[in-house]
């Protein structure tokens, strides 16, 4: 029995989303958490800290290169397979790098928690769209993403906690549990939804010659090393308001994240009324005045935490819309690759801010430079949302007007609503 996109959308889709939610905070404590245990990891291993360091770097360029590639392959896949398949494998890649005795065997297991990390995540966000329909589209992959940003400011302070008192491979087996309560709910609860029907490689890799999704790209690009240019040099950037201090630091860390939890959530419910276009570009914009107002506040604490805690709602306020603007421009089939397209190159944005912060930092010998050059990215990144219309429209003729409250048939960013997600009569 084969159903359309209407059968699973009902009060039931927002626990189903919670889920899916549920299995991103477990998937993102792992990769924000390695970055507090890098002394420990060091230690236990016999490396350097830049060694260590590495581990980070390995699992970010892994996830972006395996996310696309992973999504094509099992495009045909049920979702309800795909999630399963990525936590089991997100779950022995854990368990190797807590059992390696070695560092080589350390470094690989991670790129096989990337792999299971670039299966789910995507995928969540993809299948959440599906379950909540198009009306609803921007408000779930909101609620996945906050675990993600919950991840960020409650998962990794408690998985460097536990590190810190047992132990960093008593972190890697915390979050193998994390991942492993998530596996038996979806298998039993989820909806076993197909997202189109088989199709060749080859057309379920069309939307990378679609200039419209290769403009969201390019404004996930530039947005996200303006957003994280501050955030990865915060200690830096701040350092006349906390003077040092680690506690004043992780306090700004989770006040962004704790502000990032509220603005994903508002962004994703403007998304629905208003049009995710108009909420990047209003939060891009917002952002290049925060990180220009952080210049003469980064010397006063009080002032610095106001700024984190407004850069924190603009940061997350992009990436749900991002998402549902680049779903929206897929074809029956390839929601999850160009849901795994954004993603990868929101990790490869992290990994260019990173290198960029560093022949900034380099050059100019004061993190105060970050901050414009920040704000110069993202101011980028609205310009190039700006152009990027809505489909059926050139570049530069998109409109404002009516992008939330779209003609009938159609959602926000203009695509039509009547696209078919086969279900099955689980769901019902």
């Amino acid at each position: 029995m084969t159903d359309t996109a209407e059968s699973p959308r009902d009060d039931r889709w927002r626990a189903h989303v919670m889920v899916l939610a549920f299995g991103t905070f477990a998937v993102g404590t792992d990769a924000f958490v390695i970055a507090g245990l890098l002394p420990d990891i060091s230690r236990s291993l016999g490396v350097g800290v830049a060694a260590a360091g590495q581990l980070v770097s390995v699992f970010s360029i892994a996830y972006a290169v395996l996310s696309p590639v992973l999504a094509a392959l099992t495009g045909t896949w049920s979702r309800r397979t795909v999630l399963l398949t990525a936590l089991v494998v997100f779950a022995v890649g854990n368990v190797v790098t807590a059992l390696a005795p070695d560092y080589p065997l350390v470094l690989a297991s991670r790129v096989l928690a990337a792999a299971g990390a670039a299966m789910f995540t995507p995928n969540a966000g993809a299948t959440a769209a599906a379950l909540a329909g198009p009306e609803r589209r921007g408000r779930a992959i909101a609620i996945v993403t906050v675990g993600l940003t919950s991840s960020l400011a409650l998962g990794a302070p408690l998985g460097t906690a536990i590190g810190n008192a047992l132990g960093w491979k008593a972190t890697m087996w915390f979050v193998t549990a994390l991942a492993l309560v998530v596996v038996p709910v979806i298998a039993l609860r989820l909806p076993d939804i197909r997202l189109g029907t088989a199709a060749r490689l080859r057309t379920r890799l069309s939307p990378l010659t679609d200039r419209r999704v290769a403009g969201v790209l390019g404004c996930t690009l530039l947005a996200f090393v303006g957003i994280y240019l501050p955030y990865t040099y915060i200690s830096s950037v701040f350092a006349p308001a906390t003077f040092g201090d680690g506690g004043r630091v992780a306090l700004l860390l989770l006040v962004f994240g704790l502000a990032g939890t509220g603005g994903n959530l508002m962004a994703g419910r403007l998304a629905d009324r208003h049009g995710p276009r108009r909420v990047v570009i209003t939060a891009t914009l917002g952002l290049a005045a925060v990180f220009l107002a952080m210049v003469p506040s980064r010397g006063s604490f009080l002032p610095a935490v106001l700024m984190v805690a407004l850069a924190g709602l603009g940061s997350w306020s992009v990436t749900a819309p991002q998402q549902h603007r680049i779903i929206a421009l897929a074809p029956a089939g390839a929601e999850s690759l160009v849901v795994s397209l954004n993603a990868a190159v929101m990790y490869l944005a992290i990994s260019l801010s990173s290198v960029l912060g560093a022949i900034l930092l380099s050059a100019f010998d004061s993190p105060v430079y970050l901050l414009p050059a920040a704000a110069a990215f993202v101011v980028a990144a609205a310009l190039v949302a700006r152009l990027t219309g809505r489909p059926g429209q050139g570049e530069g003729e998109a409109e404002d007007e009516g992008e939330g409250e779209s003609a009938e048939g159609e959602s926000a960013e203009g695509e039509p609503a009547a696209s078919t997600v086969p279900v099955s009569p689980a769901a019902k």
